[in-house]
C-alpha cells in the first residue's frame, strides 16, 4: 500500500515585492551615478592640483632666466641685447615676440641658447624713487617769460650741444659740461630746466639735493651713480640737480660723521662729473639761491662751466608773465596788466602765478562770472602785502644794502 501525499503547493509571489526590489535597484544605480559624477569631479580637481604642482617643481628646478635689454632689432628677426652686466649679445626672436618687443624694452633670456621666452612689461624704476623722471616735459619756453637773454645763453650752452653737436666738432671746441643757474626762489630755474628737456625731446630726471644726504654710509655715493647711470639709459636726457648748496657748500674739517658723508656725496658727484666726458645725449643741470656758499670745487672749468644768474623779471617780464598765467581766464575789459605790473615790482613769476590763481579764488567765492580788476588788486595784495609793508618799513640806507 502506497501511502502518497500531495506535493505542497508552491506559494504565488507578490508583485508588490518585485516593484519594490526594481525601485531600490534604480535607487542604488542613481546613487552610484552621482558618486561617480563626485569621483570625476574630484580626479579632475586633483589633475589640476598635480599639473600646477609640477608646473611648479619645475619653476624651482629650472635655472633662473636672464634679464636683458633690447638695444637694436634688425629686419632678420635678430636683435641686440645688453644684459645687466653691460653684455650684448646678437639672439634671434620668434615672430610673436618680435611684435611686441621695441628698442628699450626688457626681455627674458634662457641661460643655455640665450633664446627670448618673454617680453617683460615695463615697470617704474625703483632708482626713480627719489627722482621726477619725466619723459618729455610739457613746459616749453613759451611758458616762460622776461627771461630772452637767458634762454639764449642756454641754447648755447645746452641745446646746440644736444642738437647739433656737429657744429662744435668743425669750430674744434667742446660744449659745455654743466650749467649752473642761481637767482632768486620763483624766479623759474626748473621751469627753464623742464623747457630745455621739452626742446630737445629729452628725459628730464631731476633731484633734490637734500634727497642726495642719506642716513648710512655709501647711500648718497650710491643713488648719485644712480642718477647718471639712469640718465645713460635714458638718453637723450637732462639731470637737474636743484637746491645744490644742500651737499655743495664749502667743505671743511668736521668731527661728525653726518658732514662727512655730506662731503662723501659731494665728491662722487664731483667724480660723476668729471667722468661725464665721452657721454653724450646727457645734459647736467644744477640750481642754487646761494652761490656765494658753493664749494669752488663745482664751479671750476670743466665742471659747470657756464653759470646764469636768473634775475627778478623786469616790468615788461612781469607783463608777460602775467598774459601767460591768464591766457585761459576769462577776464574782464577792466583788466589792465600795465598798471598791475607798476605794484607788482619786485615780484617773481611765482608770486605772479600766485596772484592770477587768488584771482580766480576771490571771483569765485563773488559768484562772479568774469575775473575783474578789483579781483587782481585785492589778490595783489594778499600776495605781496607782507613784501610791500617790509619794504616799506626799510630805511633807504639799509634797502640799498638788501640791493
Amino acid at each position: 500500500m502506497n501511502d502518497s501525499s500531495p506535493a505542497p503547493a508552491t506559494a504565488k509571489k507578490n508583485p508588490f515585492d518585485i516593484y519594490d526590489y526594481i525601485f531600490k535597484l534604480e535607487e542604488q544605480i542613481r546613487s552610484l551615478s552621482t558618486e561617480k559624477q563626485l569621483n570625476n569631479s574630484r580626479t579632475q580637481q586633483m589633475e589640476k592640483e598635480v599639473l600646477r604642482l609640477r608646473k611648479e617643481l619645475e619653476d624651482l628646478t629650472n635655472p633662473p632666466l636672464i634679464v636683458g635689454i633690447i638695444q637694436d632689432i634688425f629686419d632678420d628677426n635678430s636683435v641686440v641685447i645688453r644684459n645687466t652686466n653691460g653684455i650684448e649679445f646678437l639672439v634671434n626672436i620668434a615672430p610673436e615676440y618680435k611684435k611686441q618687443a621695441t628698442v628699450g624694452n626688457r626681455v627674458a633670456l634662457t641661460q643655455r641658447g640665450l633664446s627670448i621666452v618673454r617680453v617683460l612689461p615695463e615697470i617704474k624704476d625703483p632708482r626713480a624713487k627719489a627722482m621726477e623722471v619725466i619723459e618729455k616735459p610739457k613746459i616749453s619756453f613759451e611758458h616762460i617769460g622776461g627771461l630772452e637773454e637767458e634762454i639764449r645763453e642756454l641754447e648755447e650752452a645746452v641745446i646746440l650741444p644736444m642738437t647739433e653737436r656737429e657744429r662744435f666738432e668743425k669750430l674744434g671746441i667742446d660744449p659745455p659740461k654743466g650749467v649752473l643757474l642761481f637767482g632768486e626762489p620763483g624766479t623759474g630755474k626748473t621751469l627753464l630746466a623742464k623747457a630745455v628737456a621739452n626742446k630737445t625731446h629729452s628725459t628730464f630726471i631731476g633731484i633734490t639735493a637734500s634727497e642726495l644726504v642719506r642716513k648710512y654710509i655709501g647711500e648718497g655715493a650710491r643713488l648719485v651713480r644712480d642718477v647718471f647711470k639712469l640718465a645713460s639709459e635714458k638718453k637723450p636726457s637732462i639731470i637737474f640737480i636743484d637746491e645744490i648748496d644742500a651737499i655743495g657748500s664749502h667743505r671743511f674739517d668736521s668731527s661728525t660723521g653726518g658732514d662727512r658723508e655730506v662731503q662723501r656725496t659731494l665728491m662722487q658727484l664731483l667724480s660723476e662729473i668729471d667722468g661725464f666726458k665721452e657721454l653724450q645725449g646727457v645734459a647736467i643741470m644744477a640750481a642754487t639761491n646761494r652761490i656765494d656758499i658753493l664749494d669752488p670745487a663745482l664751479l671750476r672749468p670743466g665742471r659747470f662751466d657756464r653759470v646764469i644768474e636768473i634775475p627778478l623779471p623786469d616790468k615788461q617780464g612781469l607783463q608777460q608773465i602775467f598774459k601767460i598765467h591768464s591766457s585761459r581766464m576769462n577776464l574782464s575789459r577792466d583788466v589792465d596788466f600795465s598798471k598791475l605790473v607798476e605794484d607788482a615790482e619786485g615780484a617773481t613769476g611765482a608770486d605772479i602765478k600766485a596772484i592770477c590763481m587768488e584771482a580766480g579764488i576771490f571771483a569765485l567765492r563773488e559768484k562772479a562770472n568774469k575775473i575783474s580788476k578789483n579781483h587782481f588788486e585785492q589778490a595783489l595784495h594778499k600776495v605781496l602785502g607782507d613784501k610791500l609793508e617790509i619794504e616799506e618799513e626799510i630805511p633807504p640806507e639799509e634797502n640799498k644794502m638788501f640791493g
